[in-house]
């Protein structure tokens, strides 16, 4: 990284802890540098040649903020909030839901205006602005208050599993439970180096071969913004707000690659006909899913499945017992392994995976069985846990 880079890296880093002191997390900082440095990039790009048109209503662009400052300029910068998450496309993507963190008007006004302003940020690499944002992203990860670790995988596992699955130029790859987006950026980086790209191939790549579905609105918006910052992805390849697990998939990938949420559903509380209280568990329903669970991690595994293509792969981070639990869902590992061809399996300690991960996990990378293949699957054995936190 140049001297130029580095100090910019740093002067983020210092406003960051300038509004930490008013009481803005780390979370918080990060989601209003993905707000303004949205609307900067956008208004720069109306200035490059060429004459791209806004896809932002001019009185919510960069220089409706840039002129303002005091209790106007925040009670406009909370307006465009509100407004342009009303918006459908990138934008409705990227500021839904959205709401100003910083309450303090002369902070606002000096983030604005020293630190976004002052820097041209669609010229910088998207090396240099993917550094900065994947640095704020980690270090929200770390900050325990905030609840973000669980969205963030660490990125030394992520590469590690990238560099085992090796996806390729014509590759389509998708994480179901995308969270920041760090495992389509590994693997666009992953293919990046290893093949040198010709015109098309790049701009499969670009706007074609990842795609990302989330859940969390708030988390989605990161992932978007991560993904724009590294010149990838666009609104057609990212499902924000979506449930991975709600229907069956109506289109397959080459390859997934993802870190999904453990646990299981909840139960709810119902009135029945007699007026007795009882619990009802929440389980999904899918025709294409060969068992009915609550399970979460289980529920993954199935679509992921059913993601695939024929001769598809898949790369999935799930609680080491995931195969082997005991109880109804003890009959899953065999049904597992009879649609794979093949189910490698890592198992990590808890603080390779997560920060402060309280239980071990293990990754798998299976493969869809292709439709005319004879013989049973073959299931792979389980690695002990790595003393390091190496991968």
């Amino acid at each position: 990284m140049s001297s130029a880079a580095s100090n910019l890296v740093n002067k983020v880093w210092n406003y960051c802890n300038l509004l930490r002191d008013d009481g803005v997390s780390y979370g918080d900082y990060v989601e209003q540098l993905t707000y303004l440095l949205f609307l900067k990039m956008d208004y720069e790009r109306t200035h490059l040649p060429g004459n791209r048109k806004s896809t932002i209503p001019e009185d919510y662009n960069w220089a409706s903020l840039i002129e303002l400052d005091g209790i106007p300029l925040e009670r406009h910068y909370r307006n465009t909030l509100e407004n342009l998450g009303k918006e459908l496309g990138i934008l409705g993507i990227i500021f839904r839901k959205a709401q100003n963190k910083i309450q303090n008007p002369a902070h606002l006004r000096r983030l604005i205006v020293d630190l976004i302003d002052k820097e041209p940020w669609s010229a910088l690499s998207v090396d240099v602005k993917g550094d900065i944002y994947e640095g704020l992203l980690e270090k929200n990860a770390q900050d325990t208050k905030s609840g973000a670790g669980q969205y963030f995988t660490p990125r030394a596992l992520i590469d590690a599993i990238v560099e085992v699955m090796r996806p390729r130029p014509e590759t389509t790859i998708v994480d179901p439970a995308a969270g920041t987006g760090g495992f389509l950026l590994s693997a666009a980086t992953h293919i990046l180096k290893d093949h040198n790209l010709d015109r098309d191939q790049r701009r499969h790549l670009e706007t074609k071969a990842l795609h990302a579905v989330e859940l969390v609105a708030s988390t989605a918006r990161l992932c978007a913004m991560n993904l724009l910052l590294h010149g990838l992805g666009n609104e057609k390849n990212i499902a924000a707000g979506k449930d991975s697990l709600v229907a069956k998939p109506s289109v397959n990938f080459d390859m997934v690659l993802t870190n999904p949420p453990f646990g299981k559903k909840s139960s709810v509380t119902i009135i029945n006909q007699e007026g007795d209280e009882v619990k009802e568990r929440q389980e999904i329903l899918r025709d294409d899913f060969w068992a009915t669970t609550g399970n979460k991690q289980l529920n993954f595994l199935q679509h992921v499945r059913s993601l695939l293509k024929i001769e598809g792969r898949a790369a999935i981070v799930l609680p080491d017992n995931v195969l082997f639990e005991g109880g109804a869902e003890r009959p899953y590992a065999s049904v597992f392994c009879t649609i794979a061809t093949s189910i490698p399996c890592c198992a990590c300690p808890p603080a390779f995976s997560t920060p402060r991960a309280s239980r071990p996990t293990c990754c798998f990378s299976t493969a869809s069985r292709p439709a005319k293949r004879p013989g049973p699957a073959r299931c792979g054995s389980t690695i002990s846990a790595p003393t390091s936190t190496s991968p």
